[in-house]
């Protein structure tokens, strides 16, 4: 039997556009369920995606879009500075990086496969 690959955590390059989407709805669905941050406050996310049932002045899919961003920026803008670093904090991982396997030879740094 062949000696099994050995495997490696390796640091992740940067996040990705639908990732960083992921973590912001993730903080901003955390900062609603706060009790630090105010009630009047938590209308703004909830304003603006209300803002999608309700019908529209303009016909385009674009003013949807640019309303929910607006709302969501100005609510984590808005909330207490230390209470949206504390959850930005529970929410990334202490180490972003993944499992790869890695060739080791001998005297020489590991190289690292990409299994892509």
């Amino acid at each position: 039997m062949g000696e099994s690959p050995k495997r490696s955590l390796v640091p992740k390059s940067g996040g990705g556009f639908f990732q960083e989407i992921g973590m912001n709805m993730k903080l901003i669905l955390r900062l609603i369920r706060d009790r630090r941050v105010s009630p009047l406050l938590k209308l703004l996310p909830i304003g603006s995606l209300a803002y999608l049932v309700l019908p529209d002045l303009a016909p385009t899919p674009i003013d949807d879009a640019a309303v929910i961003w607006l709302g969501s920026v100005l609510f984590v803008e808005l909330c207490p500075a230390q209470v949206v670093q504390e959850h930005r904090d529970a929410l990334r991982p202490v180490v972003e990086g993944e499992w790869r396997e890695v060739d080791e030879g001998p005297g020489s740094p590991p190289q690292v496969k990409d299994r892509s």
